[in-house]
Formats: structure tokens, sequence, C-alpha cells
């Protein structure tokens, strides 16, 4: 009887032991597969700046095919159209350790270059694509140790470097692209750091402010003095305003945001309301997590609460194997379809106001 049990419990580990294996190469093989793609990138900037009469310094652009026209397999039969321009700020892909004393990433790093492509602007900026043209600049990111400085001046100046490319790229876009189309701003995590900037500089209390359909600026802390005439979304259809979330498990609070001296704003991603109203799973119509094809239904709720949006852990195959509680890195995958569902929402609000 005791080698019966001892052999179960050994097929019991080997098991999950084999699972974890499966999971760690899974990981692997994602974390790697950029590098297939780095061949794609060999251009070279002769100043070390990006110039954005190039195509390609742009990581997506409606005048060449990139990753943000992808459209999920269940998705390619909905209508499509491109009523107007969605200016995306990717993440941060500088993580790996640092070439130099530079915090900026290389504007020609090709491996850069292909994870920016192959992650941000496949799984984040392509939600977009239903209704619009996008346009996501490349740009000298800061690394992600400007976020946890030993030297904040130093820290300071690199993302500074960063929004310098960001303004560069925006000028030329309105003076190259835009001709009077209504915009949408649309960011995540570091680029939502430089979108809250380029929100100040060009739109509030500006001109272009009118031409402003919403901003969906996500990932980052949204300071309640920051704007003063743009104000947060308060429903599905208002037009001219700020949505922003940041994901945790519920109960959860990471250390930075416990240092944080005040709550952010937030937006519910599946009511559009700031409210602390729960919204069920039922309202999350898909996400698209680690297979772009698959869409998949239900998988989590959110409920905001002290400036962020609580969830319950979601719901996806082997998802049990993923114990973090930090949901950063799929604030917008886990509610890509309620993201591209308003998206048509308050284009066709905006047109209708102001039309």
């Amino acid at each position: 009887m005791k080698v019966k049990k001892w052999t179960f419990f050994q097929l019991f580990v080997i098991r999950y032991l084999f699972i974890g294996f499966l999971f760690l190469l899974l990981f692997s093989s994602c974390c790697d597969k950029y590098l297939a793609y780095k061949s794609l990138y060999q251009f070279k900037s002769e100043d070390k700046k990006p110039d954005f009469s190039n195509l390609n310094y742009w990581a997506a652009h409606p005048l060449k095919q990139d990753p943000s026209d992808s459209v999920p397999k269940p998705l390619r039969k909905e209508k499509r159209d491109t009523l107007v321009d969605v200016f995306f700020l990717h993440p941060t892909m500088y993580t790996m350790k640092l070439k130099d004393s530079s915090l900026n990433a290389d504007i020609d790093d090709a491996y850069l270059n292909a994870k920016t492509d192959y992650s941000s602007i496949l799984y984040q900026a392509s939600v977009f694509n239903q209704h619009a043209r996008i346009y996501a600049p490349r740009f000298r990111e800061a690394h992600i140790s400007a976020y946890f400085p030993k030297d904040t001046v130093a820290a300071i100046k690199a993302f500074d470097l960063a929004y310098e490319d960001v303004k560069t790229a925006f000028d030329y876009y309105l003076k190259n692209y835009n001709h009077g189309r209504p915009v949408i701003i649309a960011s995540h995590s570091q680029g939502t750091t430089h979108a809250l900037r380029l929100l100040k500089d060009y739109f509030e209390n500006k001109p272009l402010q009118k031409q402003l359909i919403a901003a969906y600026i996500v990932g980052m802390v949204i300071p309640k003095d920051h704007f003063s005439s743009l104000k947060m979304c308060e429903d599905s259809l208002q037009t001219g305003c700020v949505c922003g979330w940041r994901t945790f498990r519920k109960g959860y609070k990471a250390p930075y945001v416990e240092a944080e001296k005040d709550f952010s704003l937030v937006t519910n991603p599946l009511t559009w309301k700031t409210d602390n109203t729960y919204a069920s799973k039922k309202l999350n119509t898909g996400s698209v997590l680690f297979k772009f094809n698959k869409v998949y239904k239900r998988t989590t709720d959110a409920q905001i609460y002290d400036g962020l949006i609580w969830v319950t852990r979601p719901k996806f195959p082997w998802g049990f194997l993923y114990s973090t509680k930090n949901y950063h890195v799929g604030d917008i995958n886990l509610y890509y379809m309620s993201v591209r569902k308003n998206v048509g929402q308050r284009i066709n609000s905006y047109f209708t106001t102001n039309h």
C-alpha cells in the first residue's frame, strides 16, 4: 500500500513539474520570438534620432503594412473604416540590461523595434484598427529603471529625451497627415507618461481639443490635478474626454501604489463610468491574450477601488499558472473587445454631435 501511495505521489509531482516545464518553455519561446524579426529592422539613423519622413521610424503607419493592421481571426468579417486617426504611444520595451550609461534606447535597436512591433503594436494598437488609421512613432524610450531611479536627474532627462521624440513625431503628423481629421490619443505604460504631457501641450485649452474624440491613456497614474478643461469620460458616448485604468487582483495594491500620495483618476473599461459600480464578467465580451487569433470571452470583471481597477483572477486556458496579482501587461488586452466597441461608439457620437 505504501508503495502505491508513493507511486501516486511521484506521478502527481512529475505531472505538475512537466506542466511547469511546458509553461517555462512557452514563456521563453514567447520572449525569444522577436529574434526572428530582427533582420527586418536593419535601418540606421545618421544622427541617432528618428526621421519621421522615413516610414521605418513609425512602428505603425497607414502607408505601410505593419502588425497594427492585424485583426484577430474571429473579427475578420466585421465592417471597417478609417474615419479618424489614432496616435498611439507604446509601453516600455527597454527592460533588458542597460547597454551603457545612457538610460535611453537606441532608435535603431533592431531587437527593441521587433519587440515593439510584435508585442505592443500587434496586441494593443490593433484594438483601434476597425475605425481608424494608426500612427505609432518610434522614440528613444527611457529604460524601465528610470521609473525607480537612483539618479533622479538622469531619469528626468531620459523621459524628456523620449518625449522630445514623441513631440517631433506628433508635429510631423499634424503637418503632413492630420489635415483636420478627428484624432484619438492612445497609450500604455511609458506611452501614457508621454501622452499626459502631449495632451497638456497640444490639446487642453487649445484649438486641437475640438478634434479630440477621446484619449485612452492606460497603465499609469492620472493625477487629479493634471488637467483643467480635459475631463474623465463619464459614460461610453462622451467625447473630448480621457479614459484610463490600471488593473490588479482584487484585494491587492502594488508597493508603488501604496506609496502614492493620492488616488489616480480611473475609468471602468466595462461600464465606461467613473463610479465604483461592480461590472461582472458577463459584460466582458472578449480578451485577446497570448494567442492573437483567439478571443476569450468573460475572462474577468472590473470594479473601481482607490484609483485602481480590481478584478477577480482572470480565467483563460492555463491561467492557473499565471500567479501574478498585477495585470499591468494585460490592461488593454483583458478588455480588448470592450475597448474596440467603445472606440466605435465614441466616433459615432463625435460625428453625430459635430455634424
